[in-house]
């Protein structure tokens, strides 16, 4: 244990729990005023998170690559039965009731991907076009049953993690650029088939006072919100957006507002000094490992968490489209919290064994 200890990333776990606590004081001050349970639930999952992290912490990285494809496996057919009994909830079906409690697979498949994609790496090189076929169908087959939900962010996460893995892997630029080109070329098509709502979206982001009581008052309120809070914020529990319940989903998709109106420019700075620490000691993690596996790991884990970051900030701020992604260790949601963590465990787990010789490794693993 003491070894274990020893091999910890420290860095990475002070920045975790410095998120844990600056989430629980900001969801704590979006949900104050309506159902304080949503805060109580949300401990509970941090404790649910947190055993499913120093789990994985404890558990070797060749044990967890010989579950990988039976972990994508399930997940995978938890998706399709999404469609079939899955619960609708805000006009989505997206959740599936195992009776003791609601579970996004979605969620669960974001990181599954990761995990399977990290160990398909590990034992190949992608010098071709052949090479990256299979992990392309990796992340398609389950995205096409995700973007039928329908939930065009989540899909839109597993896509680029798993871009952003094939490169590191070594993709060729001028394959790279082809593809790049063909999804540009696409974007006509994707315009086609998206619901009138997620084109009304798009629209919105372009011109938010053409509807300012209907798909653009998300975007308005949100930046009244981050725009009131000023340099010190209006203190806590002080916001008046949020107090007077002008902004929606201000406990899950669009509680950075709360953040900005009660925690100002110093509060933002602090959350946003935080998670490029947690990116950062990431990063470092994967280029220290000894293996491909922790290294494309790594990569994954990190891409999505970036994507997370970048895509809540920006929709809440009116620069993206209102998409369903939540603030990574901050806005309320079980699965999303739990297999955040989960993914965070895998991490530590790749810095203790990077640090630690580990003398059942071999090198003619596909792991080593």
């Amino acid at each position: 244990m003491s070894r274990i200890l020893h091999s910890l990333d420290w860095l990475l776990l002070a920045g975790l729990l410095c998120l844990a606590a600056l989430g629980m004081l900001v969801l704590y001050a979006a949900v104050h005023q309506g159902d304080t349970g949503l805060w109580y639930k949300q401990a509970v999952y941090w404790g649910i998170g947190m055993v499913v992290f120093l789990t994985l912490c404890l558990t070797p990285l060749r044990i967890l690559g010989l579950a990988c494809w039976p972990i994508y496996g399930i997940v995978l057919l938890l998706l399709m039965l999404v469609p079939l009994i899955g619960d609708v909830h805000m006009g989505a079906r997206r959740w599936l009731d195992l009776g003791i409690a609601n579970i996004q697979p979605s969620e669960i498949m974001k990181w599954a991907l990761v995990f399977v994609l990290a160990n398909w790496f590990a034992s190949r090189e992608a010098r071709g076009s052949v090479e990256i076929i299979a992990p392309l169908l990796l992340a398609a087959i389950p995205a096409g049953l995700i973007v039928i939900q329908p939930d065009l962010g989540t899909t839109l996460v597993l896509l680029f993690a798993a871009t952003a893995m094939i490169i590191a892997a070594g993709l060729p630029w001028r394959l790279l650029a082809l593809a790049a080109s063909a999804a540009i070329a696409s974007l006509p098509v994707l315009w086609h088939f998206m619901h009138h709502y997620q084109k009304q979206r798009v629209l919105t982001l372009l011109d938010p006072q053409s509807d300012p009581l209907g798909a653009g008052y998300h975007v308005i309120q949100s930046t009244i919100a981050i725009g009131s809070g000023g340099l010190l914020g209006k203190g806590f529990l002080q916001g008046t957006q949020d107090r007077l319940h002008f902004l929606p989903e201000q406990h899950t998709d669009f509680i950075f507002s709360v953040l900005a109106e009660e925690g100002g420019f110093i509060a933002v700075t602090l959350l946003l000094a935080l998670y490029a620490l947690l990116i950062y000691r990431i990063l470092i993690i994967g280029h220290r490992a000894h293996n491909r596996f922790g290294s494309m790991l790594c990569i994954g884990v990190a891409a999505i968490f970036t994507l997370y970051i970048t895509v809540n900030i920006g929709m809440v701020s009116g620069l993206f489209p209102v998409v369903g992604l939540p603030l990574p260790f901050i806005s309320y949601g079980g699965s999303a919290l739990v297999t955040m963590l989960g993914a965070l465990g895998l991490v530590m787990r790749v810095a203790i064994e990077s640090r630690d010789s580990i003398p059942w490794q071999r090198p003619s693993s596909p792991l080593a």
